[in-house]
C-alpha cells in the first residue's frame, strides 16, 4: 500500500490473467497510432474462426495476449509471439510508449497528499520509464536518440522530434505528477486530442501573478472560515472542510470560467461536508445568517420542523467579479441521503434550461459535489449518469466534483468499493476523469479550468476527483483513531494546505509575509463582525434559505396571494374541441396502426355521446391547461403509450421511422408546450429528476407515472426525504404529481398495490381531532397539509383533481392511485355534465340510488374508495339490497378542502342514522386505507358508532398469485359487506 517504490518498478504491463475490464483502452489494436488493424496468421480454433475477428469477445482476448506478450514474449504461445512481432513492426516503438503514459500514467501520479495509499494499482501496473524502454523494442542506448513524434501527442510543442530521454521526461511531467488523467477510454478522437493538448503542451499550466493572489485569497477564506467555526463552536457538528480546503477555489474557478463562457445560472447539489463553507464563500450567504444557525435558542418563525444547518439550501444572484456578469446560484437542500439530490439538481437544471429556451445548455448548468464513498456506492449516481444524454433529460453536461477523503465514515476504500477509483462509475458515459492532489491548489485550479472548458465545448459530463483527506472524524465529535490509526497519525503531522501554499507564493515573491498576514486578519475580522451581528438574531427564518424561490407566485411574506380555489370545470365547447383533437391525427399523410384507428374512433363516439373514459378525462384536463398556458410534463416508463395501452399521446407513423405526432400540441395555436417522454428504467432517478423540474416553476404541471404503482418503492428515498417532508423541512412547496396504478386484479403480489398505507401514514393530520369549521377554513386546511392523496373512481374526478392541482393558489404534492381495470370498465365513465363550469372535485361521492331516497330504511353504510365500488354495487344489485345498503365513495382519502372529509362523512352518517358503518376495501386489513380511515370516521361520529371492517385478512404480501384464491377472497369480502348480521353481537 505504501508508495515507497520507484516509477519504474510500478509501471509494468498487464499479465494474461488480468481481465480486459481493467484495461483502460478498449480496442487497442485498431486505434490511434498503436498497433494496426490486422488479420490472424492462421485460425486459432474452430470457435474463434466462426465469428468476426475483432468482435467484442475476441478483441478483448487479443488485448490480454498483447499485454502479456509486452511483459514477456514467453508469457504467450509462440504463434502469438510471431503474430505480435509482425504486427508491431509497422508501429514506431515510441508510439506505444507514449500511449502507455496516456492510458495509465495516472496509476503512478502523485495524487495522495498523505503519500499513503491513494489507490492500489499493484495488480494493474504498466511499464514506462527510462529503465523499461526495452519493452517497446528500444534500448537504453536509444535514450539520446531523436524520434519523430506521432500526431497523437502534444509534448513536443512546436518541435516535431525529441530525444527519447526528453520524451519520457515530458510524459512524466504531463501524466505522473499531481494530476492523473483518465480519458483514453473515450472513443471520440477529437475529444481525446483536446484533452491531450490541455495536459501535454509544455508550459501550459502557468498562472499569472493576479491569479495566484486570487487563489491565495480564496484559500484564506476557505481555511479561516473553518477555523473560526472551530473556535466558536468546538462542540458542534458542522461537517467541516478541513483537509480539502481547495474545494472552495475549485468551485469558484468553475463558476468564473462558466460565467465567462456565457452561463447565467448554476444549480448545485452537495452532501453535508463543507456545505457551510460553500454557502459562505461560493454562494455568498450572509455570514451572520450562517452563524446564527448555531444558536440553540433560535425560535422557528416559519411553518414546519426545519432542518439542520448543514442540510439547508440557498439561492443568490450576484455579480461575478471575473466575468463582470450577473450569475444566479442555487445550492439545493439535501438530506443525509447523500446522493439523493443528484437527479433533483438535474431536473431543476433541465427546467431552467427549458423555460429560458436554452436548448444547448449554454446559459444554465449544474455542478454536483460528491463524497468518494457515496459516489462509488450509491446506485442513484449511476441512474443519474444514465440520464445525462437522453433527449428529454439531458442537461448538456454536468461538472462533478468528488471530495475524495479516501474514507467513508470509518470504512476504508478496500471495503467500500470493488473498483480502483471511486470515480469509475463515470466511465459508463465516457466522461473524462481528472484526478488531482488537493494539496496542490494550482493543479486543482488548472484541472477545474479544463473541466469548465470541456463542458462549455463538448456539453458532456466531466469529473474532477479532489484527492484529499479528512482532518477530523466523520464529524467534529467523532474519533477516527479508533479505526484508522495510521492514516490519522499521518494526518496529524500533515501541514495544512494554506500554510504550504502561502509559503510557496511568498517564496516566489507573489506576496509578502506581511500582506498575507494582513489578509488573514482582514477576513478574521469579517467573521468576527458577522458573529456579533448574529447574536441579534432571535428568529429563524427558513424562507431565507430557499433554493427555489417563486417570487411572482407568493406575496412578499411568502404567503399565497389569495386563499380562493376556483371551480375547475370547463365549457362544453372546450370539452368537445379537446375531445376531437384526442380522437384525430392532426398531421397529413400520417399512417397510424390499425388498432389505434379503432381506439380513436371509440374516442370520437364518446365525444358524440358526451362521456369520457379515464384516458379521455386525462386528455380533457391536460388539453385545457395547455390552452390556458400551463406547461405539462408527463414522464416515466412507457408513459407515451401508457403501460396499459390506453393513453396513446404519441402517435407513430407506421411507414416512416421516427416520425411521430403529439396531438396534444395541436390544441390551440398559442398553447403551452406538452412534454411527454418515456424515461429510462429508473424510478429513483427519474422521480427525483421530475421533482427537481417541478421546483423551477409553480406554473407547470409535472407528473411522474410509475409503470405499476408498487414501483414507487424503489423511489422511496425521494418520496420520504423530499416529497412528503420537503415543505416541513425547507419551506419549499412543490406540485409534483405521482400517478400510481393500483388495484387487486388477481395478477399476483407484484403490480397490485401502490401501497396507499405508506402514503397515508405519512400524512400530517390528527385522526383524533374534529376540526373547527371557520371562514375559509377549507382552503387553509389544504394549505397546511403536507400532500394530497386521492383514489378517484370516476374520470370526471380525475379531470378535476388534475386541474385543481394547478389552479389552487399554492402547491402541494398530489398522489393519485390510478386504475387498471377501470380504464376500460363500461361503468367507469363520466358525463360532460360532471366537467362543466361550476363543477369541482368531489371529495366524497354519496349514494344517489334508492337508499338516498329513503335514508331511514338504510341498515348499513358501506364506505369504500376506488374500484371496489363497482364490485360492491354490482353485488348489491344482484342481492336486491339497493334500498337497504348505501355505498359511499371517499375519493379524497385524505387532504382536500379538509385533511379528511370530516364534514361530508358526518353529513352522511347523520343522514343514515339507523345504519351501521362498514369500511370495505379490497386490500388486506393491514394495508390499504383501513388503519387511516377507521379512526377518522370514529372521530366524526364522536365514537358513538363502531366501524366494522369488510376486506381481506392481514397478510405479508400485497396479493395472492392464485387467480382462484383471489376470486374467493373477493367474494368473501363482498359477502361480509352485505351480510347485515355479519357484525351483530361484536363490540
Amino acid at each position: 500500500m505504501h508508495r515507497l517504490r520507484t516509477t519504474m518498478a510500478r509501471l509494468r504491463p498487464l499479465t494474461a490473467a488480468q481481465s480486459a475490464q481493467s484495461i483502460s483502452q478498449p480496442r487497442l489494436l485498431a486505434i490511434e497510432g498503436g498497433l494496426r488493424t490486422f488479420k490472424p496468421a492462421r485460425r486459432l480454433n474452430t470457435s474463434v474462426a466462426a465469428e468476426p475477428f475483432l468482435n467484442g469477445t475476441s478483441s478483448n482476448y487479443v488485448e490480454e495476449m498483447y499485454y502479456a506478450w509486452l511483459e514477456n514474449p514467453r508469457n504467450v504461445h509462440k504463434s502469438w509471439d510471431i503474430f505480435f512481432r509482425n504486427a508491431n513492426a509497422g508501429a514506431p516503438p515510441v508510439h506505444s510508449l507514449i500511449r502507455a503514459y496516456q492510458v495509465r500514467g495516472h496509476h503512478i501520479a502523485k495524487l495522495d497528499p498523505l503519500e499513503i495509499s491513494c489507490v492500489d494499482f499493484d495488480d494493474t501496473p504498466c511499464t514506462v520509464g527510462f529503465q523499461n524502454v526495452g519493452v517497446y523494442g528500444l534500448a537504453e542506448s536509444d535514450l539520446d536518440k531523436v524520434f519523430r513524434l506521432p500526431t497523437t501527442t502534444f509534448i513536443g510543442g512546436s518541435e516535431k522530434s525529441l530525444p527519447l530521454r526528453e520524451i519520457i521526461r515530458r510524459l512524466e511531467m504531463a501524466y505522473c505528477q499531481h494530476i492523473g488523467v483518465e480519458f483514453m477510454f473515450i472513443n471520440d478522437l477529437e475529444q481525446c486530442q483536446w484533452i491531450r493538448e490541455k495536459f501535454e503542451t509544455p508550459g501550459i499550466m502557468q498562472f499569472s501573478l493576479e491569479e495566484k493572489k486570487t487563489l491565495l485569497a480564496r484559500m484564506i477564506r476557505s481555511t479561516r472560515f473553518e477555523e473560526f467555526l472551530q473556535r466558536k463552536w468546538s462542540s458542534e457538528k458542522r461537517f467541516g472542510l478541513e483537509g480539502c480546503e481547495s474545494l472552495i477555489p475549485a468551485l469558484k474557478t468553475i463558476i468564473d470560467m462558466s460565467s465567462l463562457s456565457g452561463v447565467e445560472s448554476v444549480i448545485m447539489g452537495m452532501p453535508h461536508r463543507g456545505r457551510l463553507n460553500v454557502l459562505a464563500n461560493v454562494i455568498r450567504k450572509e455570514l451572520d445568517q450562517i452563524f446564527c444557525q448555531f444558536d440553540s435558542k433560535l425560535e422557528a418563525a416559519d411553518e414546519g420542523s426545519g432542518d439542520v444547518k448543514y442540510h439547508l439550501g440557498m439561492y443568490h444572484k450576484r455579480m461575478n467579479r471575473v466575468s463582470d456578469r450577473e450569475i444566479s446560484m442555487s445550492l439545493m437542500a439535501n438530506p443525509s441521503h447523500l446522493e439523493a439530490v443528484d437527479p433533483v439538481v438535474q431536473g431543476k437544471t433541465k427546467a431552467e434550461q427549458f423555460y429560458s429556451g436554452d436548448t444547448e445548455g449554454k446559459r444554465v448548468m449544474s455542478i454536483l459535489l460528491h463524497g468518494d464513498a457515496a459516489f462509488a456506492g450509491q446506485g442513484i449516481v449511476y441512474e443519474t449518469f444514465h440520464l445525462s444524454d437522453l433527449p428529454s433529460y439531458t442537461t448538456h453536461g454536468t461538472i462533478h466534483v468528488v471530495v475524495n477523503n479516501q474514507i467513508g465514515f470509518t470504512t476504508d476504500p478496500r471495503m467500500a468499493r470493488s473498483s480502483p477509483y471511486p470515480t469509475d462509475v463515470a466511465r459508463v458515459v465516457n466522461a473524462p476523469i481528472f484526478h488531482v492532489n488537493a494539496d496542490d491548489p494550482e493543479a486543482v485550479i488548472y484541472v477545474c479550468k479544463v473541466a469548465s472548458e470541456w463542458r462549455n465545448i463538448f456539453h458532456k459530463d466531466v469529473v474532477v476527483d479532489l484527492v484529499c483527506y479528512r482532518r477530523n472524524g466523520h464529524n467534529e465529535m467523532d474519533e477516527p483513531m479508533f479505526t484508522q490509526p495510521l492514516m490519522y497519525k499521518q494526518i496529524k503531522k500533515q501541514k495544512g494546505v494554506l500554510q504550504k501554499f502561502a509559503e510557496k507564493v511568498i517564496a516566489e515573491g507573489v506576496v509578502t509575509t506581511q500582506a498575507y498576514e494582513e489578509e488573514v486578519v482582514r477576513y478574521d475580522k469579517i467573521c468576527e463582525d458577522a458573529y456579533n451581528r448574529s447574536k441579534d438574531e432571535k428568529i429563524l427564518h427558513i424562507k431565507h434559505w430557499l433554493d427555489s424561490p417563486w417570487p411572482d407566485f407568493f406575496n412578499l411574506d411568502g404567503q399565497p396571494k389569495t386563499m380562493h380555489s376556483p371551480p375547475t370545470g370547463i365549457s362544453e365547447e372546450e370539452l368537445k374541441h379537446i375531445g376531437n383533437i384526442a380522437s384525430s391525427v392532426p398531421v397529413e399523410d400520417f399512417t397510424i396502426h390499425g388498432g389505434l384507428s379503432r381506439i380513436l374512433k371509440s374516442r370520437a363516439n364518446m365525444v358524440d355521446q358526451r362521456v369520457c373514459d379515464w384516458a379521455l378525462g386525462e386528455y380533457m384536463a391536460f388539453g385545457s391547461l395547455l390552452k390556458e398556458g400551463i406547461h405539462i410534463r408527463l414522464s416515466g416508463q412507457d408513459v407515451e403509450r401508457g403501460t396499459f395501452s390506453h393513453r396513446h399521446h404519441v402517435l407513430h407513423d407506421q411507414n416512416v421511422d421516427k416520425r411521430i405526432c403529439i396531438p396534444m400540441n395541436y390544441v390551440s395555436p398559442d398553447q403551452a408546450p406538452y412534454t411527454v417522454c418515456n424515461s429510462s428504467l429508473s424510478e429513483y432517478g427519474v422521480l427525483g429528476f421530475e421533482l427537481g423540474f417541478a421546483m423551477a416553476s409553480p406554473n407547470a404541471l409535472v407528473l411522474w407515472e410509475a409503470q405499476f404503482g408498487d414501483f414507487n418503492n424503489t423511489a422511496q428515498c425521494i418520496i420520504d426525504q423530499f416529497i412528503s417532508s420537503g415543505q416541513a423541512k425547507w419551506v419549499r412547496q412543490n406540485g409534483i404529481v405521482l400517478l400510481l396504478p393500483h388495484g387487486m386484479e388477481g395478477m399476483g403480489p407484484e403490480h397490485s398495490s401502490a401501497r396507499p398505507e405508506r402514503f397515508l401514514q405519512m400524512c400530517n393530520d390528527d385522526p383524533d381531532v374534529f376540526p373547527k369549521i371557520t371562514e375559509n377554513f377549507a382552503v387553509h386546511q389544504l394549505y397546511d397539509c403536507n400532500w394530497i392523496v386521492v383514489n378517484c373512481s370516476t374520470p370526471a374526478n380525475y379531470f378535476h383533481v388534475l386541474r385543481r392541482q394547478i389552479l389552487q393558489p399554492f402547491r402541494k404534492p398530489l398522489i393519485v392511485f390510478t386504475p387498471k381495470s377501470l380504464l376500460r370498465h363500461p361503468e367507469a365513465k363520466s358525463s360532460f355534465d360532471d366537467m362543466l363550469p361550476a363543477t369541482i372535485f368531489k371529495r366524497l361521492i354519496p349514494d344517489e340510488g334508492p337508499a338516498a331516497a329513503s335514508p331511514e330504511k338504510v341498515k348499513r353504510i358501506v364506505f369504500c374508495s376506488g374500484k371496489i365500488y363497482y364490485e360492491l354495487t354490482r353485488e348489491r344489485k344482484s342481492r336486491g339490497m339497493d334500498d337497504t345498503v348505501a355505498v359511499i365513495r371517499i375519493e379524497q382519502v385524505t387532504k382536500d378542502s379538509l385533511p379528511f372529509p370530516f364534514d361530508l362523512v358526518k353529513a352522511e352518517t347523520d343522514r343514515y342514522s339507523n345504519a351501521d358503518l362498514v369500511w370495505c376495501q379490497e386490500e388486506h386489513k393491514n394495508q390499504g386505507y383501513h388503519d387511516y380511515v377507521k379512526p377518522r370516521i370514529c372521530t366524526t361520529t364522536n365514537h358513538t358508532r363502531p366501524v366494522w371492517y369488510a376486506g381481506r385478512d392481514p397478510a405479508a404480501a400485497p396479493a395472492t398469485g392464485n387467480k382462484k384464491t383471489h376470486l374467493t377472497e373477493l367474494q368473501r369480502l363482498v359477502d361480509a359487506a352485505f351480510d347485515l348480521d355479519a357484525f351483530s353481537g361484536k363490540i
